[in-house]
């Protein structure tokens, strides 16, 4: 089945993935016989690169064999380990407290949300945003030893702080943009609290698929994302096409890394109401993802290869 056949399986006009069980999860919250769960804190990052015809942002799709979003087209991302909040680290660009106001949490989650987003990134896309010293970044990172150190990052057998003061590096949070800040809704059974970030490929870097969760990589220029996912070609959760879409409007990765100081961090959280005889579902200010689905119907099925992070 083609990825366009497969948009249109979904039922969807676009490529918008949500999942069959969805309706029977909002009746409950309504209901109240459902209890959210809290969410997770996660990251995830827009990792960009100029092109002839603008930037380009890394995408991974995620493998069919998902439990969650299958075969959806995401960025690097993936949840907040504590043990990366409190531990003193090498670190260049704004301080701590400046993280924590811009994330709207503690000094202590700021950093190791900071610390996901470039863990993450280096994880699932070979790409570290760190170097020797404040001004540096490290260079080739595909030798035997780079890819231990990796692979105990991905199992949790080491976290970040402890890679980075075993490798003598410095984070470079300069090199980090906040960008957004995405919570999943309430009637989901796994939750996160994802904040979204911009950065650029550091030269002399290269990113490779390096993540097991996903079964291909690309790089592509937002306006693109966003046309395949219009036309029902590319799956994506409502938090990656809305990132895209603002992602478009920049002209380079500089240029979207100088805005990104600028871009509002209100939390987005979905909202499902019952009206009448439909849930209707709701991103506050995306107007785009509002859903009416019938009370008492399912959702079309989800397609074996939907072809948006960790998340949202």
């Amino acid at each position: 089945m083609s990825d366009h056949a497969r948009g249109q399986a979904s039922g969807q006009a676009n490529g918008q993935w949500y999942p069959p069980e969805w309706p029977d999860r909002i009746r409950a919250l309504a209901a109240g016989s459902l209890t959210p769960v809290a969410p997770k804190r996660a990251a995830t990052v827009m990792l960009l690169k100029d092109t002839g015809t603008g930037p380009a942002v890394h995408m991974l799709r995620r493998r069919t064999s998902m439990a969650f979003a299958g075969g959806a087209y995401a960025y690097p991302g993936g949840g907040v380990d504590p043990r990366d909040d409190d531990r003193d680290i090498g670190w260049a660009g704004p301080t701590r407290a400046w993280w924590a106001d811009r994330l709207g949490v503690d000094e202590a989650g700021a950093q190791a949300i900071v610390c996901a987003a470039v863990r993450e990134t280096y994880e699932e896309a070979g790409v570290l945003l760190a170097g020797p010293t404040g001004d540096s970044v490290v260079g080739d990172t595909t030798g035997a030893d780079w890819e231990a150190d990796r692979a105990a990052l991905v199992d949790r057998e080491l976290s970040f702080a402890e890679f980075l003061h075993r490798r003598g590096l410095v984070l470079r949070s300069d090199l980090l943009g906040a960008w957004a800040r995405w919570i999943t809704p309430e009637f989901e059974s796994r939750r996160y609290d994802t904040w979204f970030f911009v950065a650029a490929l550091p030269e002399g870097q290269r990113t490779r698929n390096a993540s097991t969760e996903a079964d291909r990589t690309v790089w592509i220029t937002p306006a693109a994302a966003a046309a395949g996912y219009d036309r029902g070609e590319l799956l994506m959760m409502p938090p990656t096409i809305a990132t895209l879409r603002g992602l478009a409007a920049c002209g380079t990765a500089a240029q979207a890394l100088a805005s990104a100081p600028g871009r509002d961090m209100t939390p987005v959280l979905a909202e499902a109401r019952l009206v009448g005889g439909e849930i209707v579902l709701s991103w506050p200010g995306h107007d785009e993802f509002t859903k009416h689905v019938p009370s008492t119907a399912q959702a079309p099925a989800t397609p074996s290869d939907p072809t948006g992070g960790a998340l949202a």
